[in-house]
């Protein structure tokens, strides 16, 4: 896999992570650990996108 591609597939994962904590928080249902494990994985995400970026 190119990095690209690598990169492309990392911001899909970014954007749904994202969307998943949105609608998370949106949930009174949703504990605040849940949400804080999606935030983590996000930031991983981003973290490994602007390595593979610079």
């Amino acid at each position: 896999m190119s990095v690209s591609a690598h990169l492309t597939e990392l911001k899909k994962k970014h954007e749904v992570l994202g969307l998943e904590v949105e609608e998370a928080q949106r949930s009174p249902g949703i504990d605040d650990l849940h949400i804080a494990q999606l935030k983590k994985q996000k930031l991983k995400l981003k973290e490994e996108i602007e390595r593979l970026s610079a």
